[in-house]
């Protein structure tokens, strides 16, 4: 089993800045990537930024582009989402994911991937 548990949420005025953090454990038998997604009352979860295996690829979602990155430390085990110029759209609950297989191009939807944290929140004030 894996399990993934996300920290570093938490209470910020517009135009602050949070790092996310995502530490995997378990058995973890293959390549995987990672991703953030995040998920508004009343919304559907929606992607928020993905990375592979390997670090080399990452992909974002258009309103964040600019602003978070996406990074993964394979040694620690654990994925990050940087987060700066923080906009109250921006207010979710944050959570993490993995899709195991192989180091290739990582999926965008919530189908693609296997493991989920419990979420963090992030609250943007303005």
């Amino acid at each position: 089993q894996v399990q993934l548990v996300e920290s570093g949420g938490g209470f910020v005025q517009a135009g602050g800045s949070l790092r996310l953090s995502c530490a995997a454990s378990g058995r973890i038998l293959s390549a995987f990537a990672m991703a953030w997604f995040r998920q508004s009352p009343g919304k559907e979860r929606e992607f928020v930024a993905t990375i592979n295996w390997s670090g080399g690829y990452t992909y974002y979602k258009d309103s964040v582009k600019g602003r978070f990155t996406i990074s993964r430390d394979n040694a620690k085990m654990s994925a990050y989402l940087q987060m700066s110029s923080l906009q109250p759209e921006d207010t979710a609950v944050y959570y993490c994911a993995a899709s195991r297989g192989s180091d290739g191009l990582p999926p965008v939807d919530r189908s693609g991937y296997d493991y989920w944290g419990q979420g963090t929140q992030v609250t943007v004030s303005s």
